[in-house]
């Protein structure tokens, strides 16, 4: 396999977590009785660029269907985040009725519909029918499409040239990312800015990260890539924000070369932080796959030892990154009978590969299980309060990233 970047061919192994099944691959009930296919999975870092890269096994519109069960709206604190983006932007960028924002991957309209509800022209671009449905229903005006060259040149055809465009968590899912971000720089205009949001690959090491790896993440991204991405698809970024979400991520903020932009400090301050810790070296990205297993043995040892000793252990969050970890471990409902979450588009539906029942959450409160792992992390805080009268009757709370933690 070539570099998806640079075309540099690839060599060094980064993370295996073996054989998995698409992680929102969800199954109904009578899913259960058919094949499921496993695939590779598998990531490389390519000693020139470093970019950390899925070996290429399935096409993004196998992932992206009609089946795709990830919701944004679900997670207040994600809304949270997007509303307070949105406040601003919308001030940094004086966005107005004149004005025109086109958000990639725009989801279930979780973030479009502050600039629709404030009369800012906007147009959602979203690939899977279950999300882009029902961004329609709230009036945000979407294409269920792909974004790439084409469909931007259809848009320029169209004079739809934007003030901003806003992808958020998206670059890491796209194969071809020269083209995505070649295709962003034909629809801004001459002053317009993108926002890109991504998981920061430097986070992703330090804390263990690994079950944020799936087949739908193509691509692991530090700030030193990105910029190269950039650099070669006539974009320069000029500043940059370090986040809280998602374990970590990174903000960048681009415009086209010819703009008159200047550049923040920021940006040469993060470069050199990542050229400090020897992220352009190929011996940084050797020994994750050690700090992965001992995360996975550490969870399979708690849930033996739990159901040994009679506990009732329960998860919360059929999210991606717990399917990432659950099959990679091998864990079953003889270890983890049933896993809760909000999302109605999960609920009666069973997890890829462990098949695990996913049931509404006020189960929780019916059983009162010993122990609750929460799969998504990331919004750990956000699930402790919503369950916070179960603590208080004894409920403990696990954590398996980046080592086992039990509060």
């Amino acid at each position: 396999m070539k570099c998806r970047f640079c075309q540099n061919n690839l060599k060094h192994k980064f993370l295996d977590l073996g054989f998995q099944p698409l992680s929102n691959g969800y199954l109904s009930f009578e899913d259960l009785s058919k094949s499921e296919v496993y695939l590779p999975l598998r990531l490389m870092v390519c000693e020139k660029c470093f970019l950390v890269q899925t070996e290429d096994y399935s096409a993004p519109s196998n992932i992206f269907n009609s089946n795709y069960a990830y919701f944004s709206s679900t997670s207040k604190s994600w809304l949270k985040h997007a509303e307070d983006y949105f406040q601003l932007i919308k001030k940094n960028l004086d966005l107005n009725k004149n004005s025109l924002v086109i958000e990639i991957a725009s989801n279930d309209g979780y973030l479009l519909q502050y600039f629709n509800e404030d009369n800012i022209p906007c147009l959602g671009i979203e690939p899977t029918s279950s999300t882009a449905n029902i961004s329609k229903e709230k009036g945000i005006p979407t294409l269920q499409k792909f974004f790439n060259t084409e469909l931007a040149l259809e848009l320029k055809k169209n004079k739809k040239y934007a003030d901003l465009v806003i992808g958020n968590n998206v670059l890491a899912h796209v194969p071809n990312i020269n083209d995505f971000i070649n295709a962003i720089s034909i629809i801004l205009k001459k002053e317009g800015v993108v926002t890109l949001e991504f998981p920061h690959l430097m986070r992703l090491v330090e804390s263990n990260q690994f079950d944020t790896v799936y087949h739908e993440h193509f691509s692991y991204l530090s700030l030193t890539l990105v910029n190269k991405v950039f650099q070669k698809n006539n974009l320069r970024i000029f500043d940059v924000e370090e986040l809280s979400t998602h374990g970590g991520s990174l903000r960048v903020y681009g415009v086209l070369k010819s703009s008159t932009q200047k550049v923040s400090d920021n940006v040469g301050k993060l470069l050199n932080t990542e050229k400090k810790l020897g992220m352009n070296e190929i011996n940084f990205y050797k020994n994750f796959q050690l700090a992965a297993d001992n995360a996975k043995n550490n969870l399979i040892k708690f849930l033996i030892n739990a159901k040994e000793e009679g506990k009732l252990v329960y998860a919360y969050g059929a999210a991606a990154k717990g399917n990432t970890i659950l099959n990679y471990a091998g864990i079953k409902p003889d270890l983890l009978p049933l896993v809760c979450d909000a999302a109605k588009s999960k609920q009666k539906k069973f997890l890829p590969g462990s098949h695990i029942p996913i049931c509404e959450p006020g189960i929780l409160f019916e059983k009162r299980p010993d122990y609750i792992l929460i799969l998504p992390w990331n919004i750990k805080h956000e699930i402790l309060e919503q369950l916070a009268e179960l603590s208080k009757k004894g409920t403990k709370f696990i954590t398996a990233i980046p080592t086992l933690k039990i509060e």
